[in-house]
């Protein structure tokens, strides 16, 4: 799995591309958890180049959610691949995450605060 970061008006994008499994979700775990350290993290997590995700993958992202929120942030999701954005739907977690067709959609739906 490889991680890239970039930052878009003041938004922490996370690019995740390969694998999210159970040897590599620790490593997304502690991306999202040091990016929600802040006061209002607003996260974007760009996924169209996952080719998989488990449910350790799944926890990862829920708890980066959680502890965003917890701060008064949030997480947003941009465009999973068809593969993962199946898993989200089976998992039922459309509800918990905003899922946004690309990367520019999730960072402009902080500006204008939908989800």
């Amino acid at each position: 799995m490889m991680i890239s970061r970039e930052r878009i008006a003041e938004i922490d994008v996370y690019h995740i591309a390969g694998r999210i499994d159970s040897t590599t979700s620790p490593d997304l775990d502690e991306a999202l958890l040091a990016a929600t350290a802040t006061t209002a993290p607003r996260i974007v997590v760009e996924l169209a180049g996952a080719e998989y995700i488990s449910s350790a993958g799944l926890r990862a992202l829920v708890s980066a959610a959680k502890s965003a929120r917890r701060q008064g942030g949030d997480v947003r999701i941009a465009q999973p691949s068809e593969r993962v954005s199946e898993v989200l739907k089976l998992a039922g977690l459309e509800s918990i995450f905003a899922l946004h067709p690309d990367v520019a959609s999730a960072v402009a739906s902080f500006a204008v605060g939908a989800a």
